[in-house]
């Protein structure tokens, strides 16, 4: 019996970061889903880069002067969504506002001292979390951003 490999490889996304207003390079994870065809799947959480979201399949093509792969376009969209939050309170630990999204089965990875990011997976109710979200934002815990939020989460906090 032949054991599978799944070749994981980065990609470089280009774009311009809102949080850091500047133009950034932001390189991702994905699992290699068909090399001839230049077709992946992200396996990160982005920190910066705006509508692109873990499990998303995107089209990516060697730069010939880096030689690195560089993002093209996306061909298909996951239904995860991506979420930036900034702490506010620095009394309040970063974990304990982690631990209630964990609970919501919201991955997250901390970017740094007073960020991190989520990934909200397209089967979670995005209303129950948005509802967190904007609890501890009005207690002024936390401030947050929606860089990329899927089609899926997008309808369930309509109207």
């Amino acid at each position: 019996m032949k054991e599978e490999t799944t070749e994981h490889v980065q990609i470089i996304f280009k774009s311009f970061s809102d949080l850091l207003e500047q133009e950034i390079e932001e390189p991702l994870w994905a699992f290699v889903l068909d090399k001839e065809n230049r077709l992946y799947q992200i396996d990160s959480i982005p920190f910066y880069t705006s509508l692109i979201a873990s499990n998303d399949i995107v089209f990516a093509d060697i730069d010939p002067e880096t030689k690195q792969l560089v993002y093209q376009k996306t061909v298909s969209y996951s239904g995860h969504s991506t979420i930036q939050v900034v702490m506010s309170d620095e009394t309040i630990a970063m974990d304990d506002i982690r631990d209630i999204f964990s609970k919501m089965r919201c991955v997250s990875e901390v970017v740094n001292d007073d960020f991190f990011v989520m990934d909200i997976p397209d089967d979670v109710d995005y209303k129950q979390v948005k509802t967190e979200l904007d609890k501890l934002e009005g207690e002024e815990k936390i401030e947050y951003a929606e860089p990329s939020l899927s089609d899926v989460h997008r309808k369930q906090t309509e109207g």
